[in-house]
């Protein structure tokens, strides 16, 4: 019997209405482990073809306005889906709502091995669809299980293990791909996610008969985007995340084509990405460092970095093995705020709207994938590429703004 299935025996007697019994706001290490482990998979099922699927793009598509076009209609495609999974969620339980993301991953995979053209940008589409709905059902999971006080320490823990994912995904990866076996990576990433499905059928978290709220009508996508950006709060928790989703997007997609233009091997673009996502690896250091001068503050500290960085690349203007440097230095503010930039929402949503606004607050990722590469194209058309880092210095800035707004004491 897993962690949950012993947890939910143990609160059904009590389970007499839908808030959490307080045994459930303390459970014991264990889940928090579990629930990392879940995201290491899906982190490595997606990180070992995140280097090598802009390669295929660029490849496919014969230039990176073309690239930045098929990432956008990808994006767009995901946002309408996005905003439905609340409705999806009601009319098939979660855990399946789970598998239909594991299918479009392996669709995903599938597809980016053998197409091209327009269909290239459906499994963009697909692949950034399959992230969103892991991301809004561990988002609820984690409410669901996690109390408030650990949430900080769980998040942690978690962006520690997708750390070693990411690490060691991309490298892989890039190393396939430079060597000619460019159909590898997506097999691993299938056989992944496979994986993936059966350790979560063997948490059967599913089995939590307090998970469920009381059965309401359904409330259009509209009314909960409204809902949730009338509440000051939880504009400022959007913007945070999606300023930092940004400069994520930017830097998996362009990043290793910034590597190939600054003259270094192919394969360094594996590596490149592998050394961005090694910054997780410093997970425990950002909790301490939150604990100590703030969340807050932390967060702040982290996008003022980011924006450094992006003002670095900038005055460069051309590709050079030093910006490199300028890539890795800004991950390492993404990466502080990957630990710490959920927190502010799961902390200041109120418990009757969790899920209704945790699938709005989860089109930060569709939303930078739609403003990254249209910045992007944006910079292109003008002709200098470095617009496309200042104008991503200006969103950070303005992430750190926003964060100056979230109560001193979260």
């Amino acid at each position: 019997m897993s962690l949950f299935d012993e947890r939910a025996t143990r609160s059904y007697c009590v389970a007499v209405r839908w808030r959490r019994p307080e045994g459930l706001q303390q459970l014991d290490p264990g889940a928090a482990t579990q629930l990392a482990r879940l995201t290491a998979l899906e982190g490595f099922a997606r990180s070992i073809i995140v280097g090598v699927v802009p390669l295929a793009a660029l490849d496919a598509l014969g230039s990176k306005a073309a690239v930045s076009y098929a990432f956008f209609g990808g994006a767009a495609l995901t946002l309408l889906i996005t905003l439905n999974i609340g409705r999806l969620e009601r009319a098939v339980q979660r855990r399946w709502v789970m598998m239909i993301g594991a299918g479009l991953l392996v669709a995903a995979a599938s597809m980016y091995a053998v197409v091209d053209g327009p269909l290239f940008a459906i499994a963009i589409g697909f692949h950034s669809t399959a992230a969103s709905i892991f991301s809004v059902c561990l988002s609820l999971y984690i409410m669901d299980f996690i109390g408030k006080a650990e949430l900080t320490t769980t998040e942690s823990r978690r962006m520690l293990y997708n750390g070693a994912a990411w690490f060691v995904g991309p490298t892989i990866g890039g190393w396939l791909w430079s060597h000619s076996m460019g159909a590898v990576p997506f097999i691993v990433s299938i056989v992944t996610t496979t994986l993936m499905v059966a350790y979560f059928w063997r948490l059967r978290i599913h089995a939590n008969p307090v998970l469920r709220g009381p059965t309401r009508s359904v409330t259009r996508p509209w009314h909960n985007i409204v809902r949730y950006f009338g509440q000051r709060y939880l504009r400022c928790a959007y913007a945070i995340t999606t300023a930092r989703a940004i400069f994520w997007a930017t830097l998996f997609v362009y990043g290793p084509i910034y590597v190939i233009e600054a003259s270094l091997p192919t394969w360094a673009a594996g590596v490149f990405l592998s050394a961005a996502s090694a910054t997780l690896f410093l997970s425990p250091l950002v909790s301490r460092v939150a604990d100590r001068f703030g969340l807050r503050n932390t967060i702040v500290g982290a996008f003022v970095l980011m924006a450094a960085s992006m003002v670095g690349l900038a005055v460069l203007r051309e590709a050079r093995p030093i910006g490199v440097a300028f890539w890795l230095l800004g991950a390492l503010g993404g990466s502080t705020i990957d630990v710490l930039g959920n927190i502010p929402f799961m902390r200041l949503v109120k418990p009757r709207e969790r899920g209704a606004m945790t699938t709005v607050f989860s089109t930060w990722r569709e939303v930078s994938f739609l403003l990254a590469p249209l910045i992007a194209a944006a910079a292109l058309a003008l002709g200098e590429f470095w617009y496309l880092y200042a104008t991503l210095a200006v969103v950070l800035a303005g992430g750190a703004c926003a964060t100056t707004f979230l109560p001193r004491r979260l």
